[in-house]
């Protein structure tokens, strides 16, 4: 997401001619979405995308599970 970012804010001083980007080469302005397009290929590659989104859906589950808890009185997960 950074490289994407930097990459719309380039785009956008170079179109504009701002700054010392007005001046640069468009391959330097473009660079940060190729540099996207190969962190996104190399996530979905390695798992890095599947374990984020993992991690994200057992976070909500434990905490619809805390909620309940919480709910029907049950405070503690361990018995006593």
């Amino acid at each position: 997401m950074l490289f994407l970012g930097l990459g719309i804010i380039l785009l956008a001083l170079k179109y504009l001619e701002i700054s010392t980007v007005a001046t640069w080469s468009w391959w330097v302005v473009l660079a940060p979405f190729g540099l996207a397009l190969v962190w996104w290929t190399l996530a979905d590659y390695f798992g890095y995308s599947k374990k984020q989104a993992v991690k994200k859906d057992e976070a909500r589950k434990q905490a619809r599970i805390a909620k309940s808890r919480a709910a029907m009185g049950l405070l503690s997960k361990t018995r006593r």
